[in-house]
């Protein structure tokens, strides 16, 4: 089933909330909203549900225009970050609430209820009240009745967000695999890249109520069409400067500049933007100092973190703060300075605008 946004917008007392967005979501597999807090992702996903209607434009779904249909007349689930589950009820009957408000069978209720426990590990958990779970748990909880209902479009706003780093990851595994073969669309938003690339699908890259860019996940990585796009699709931050092309090179300043790959050369002259990701600009090893497609800048050391096998340090040059993700643990004193290099083949180049430049 799909679902359109047809020239969409919401406007607030004369603010806009949702600028005009027309994307039409994926059937098979994720659809991603990333971008900040307040990026609109969960303006967006009201619209999407009913729970708000747009100022402007249309809402498709499965054909059909469903702008001023009310929320209660769709088959729709969404998913909170706060684990919304009734506190009185147990879990059996969290999980049972929609379909008996749907006047289901008894029978197929309990046939319902104990399919979808057993799919999240919830069936030990049955007889307890939310109270007493952990916020995995509750969380599996508030997706279990998402999914029990068989929704046409289920919305999952954060999800993950208040779980601690390991139930987090436990569910973002799972998570693909209690969506595969069902005949849904899948709308999930978050802030996080990593947790994008992870999910896969489609992903639309939202600032400030608009959606920048809207594709296949990794097509939005390896590709972002503006600076904006790039700089939703990165973390830590991507790091920019401003430039100049003239004929075959770049510069940065007087001493800092590369030798462009060949297509690049016929780009314009003239002042651009450089962005490149961290994870492309690491430490120097003795052996790179003198490598053609490595640029080395010395910069003065900010802040040196160490996370699990990789350091991440924030170093500044030229009056600019960039960051390094270098793999290994490297012991570097605040104040003191080391030499990085930038792989410049990785490098994207965007006009003073932002607009993507490419060959």
């Amino acid at each position: 089933m799909t679902l359109e946004l047809k020239n969409v917008s919401k406007t607030v007392d004369g603010v806009p909330h949702i600028h005009p967005t027309s994307i039409a979501l994926a059937e098979d597999g994720f659809n991603i909203l990333l971008g900040t807090t307040l990026a609109g992702k969960t303006t967006l996903m009201q619209l999407m549900a009913g729970l708000e209607r747009p100022t402007g434009g249309e809402v498709w779904f499965a054909g059909r225009n469903v702008t001023g249909i009310a929320v209660q007349k769709r088959n729709v689930s969404m998913v909170y970050q706060q684990f919304i589950n009734y506190p009185n009820m147990s879990v059996y009957e969290n999980i049972a609430s929609p379909l008996r408000v749907a006047r289901m069978k008894a029978a197929e209720i309990d046939r319902r209820v104990r399919e979808i426990s057993e799919l999240l590990r919830l069936t030990p958990m049955l007889k307890r009240k939310p109270a007493e779970l952990s916020g995995g748990q509750q969380q599996r909880t508030a997706l279990a009745r998402a999914l029990v209902k068989d929704s046409d479009l289920i919305l999952l706003d954060e999800p993950l967000a208040n779980l601690d780093f390991k139930l987090r990851e436990e569910l973002r595994e799972e998570l693909p695999r209690l969506f595969s073969g069902r005949r849904c669309t899948v709308v999930y938003a978050t802030t996080e890249p990593v947790e994008a690339l992870l999910l896969g699908g489609h992903t639309a890259a939202m600032h400030e109520g608009a959606v920048t860019q809207f594709g296949p996940t990794g097509e939005l990585y390896r590709d972002p069409a503006d600076l904006q796009t790039a700089r939703i699709f990165s973390e830590p931050p991507i790091n920019t400067a401003t430039a100049l092309k003239q004929g075959r090179r770049i510069a940065i300043n007087a001493d800092i500049g590369w030798e462009l790959p060949g297509a690049f050369t016929a780009l314009p002259d003239g002042p651009l933007i450089v962005a490149i990701r961290p994870h492309h600009i690491r430490l120097v090893t003795g052996e790179e100092r003198h490598r053609p497609d490595l640029s080395i800048i010395a910069g003065e050391i900010r802040i040196a973190e160490i996370s699990g096998s990789e350091s991440t340090v924030h170093f500044t040059f030229d009056e600019m703060t960039w960051i390094s993700l270098s793999h290994g643990v490297h012991s570097l004193g605040v104040g003191t300075m080391a030499d990085f290099a930038v792989d410049t083949g990785h490098c994207l180049y965007f006009t003073p605008e932002g607009r993507r430049l490419k060959p």
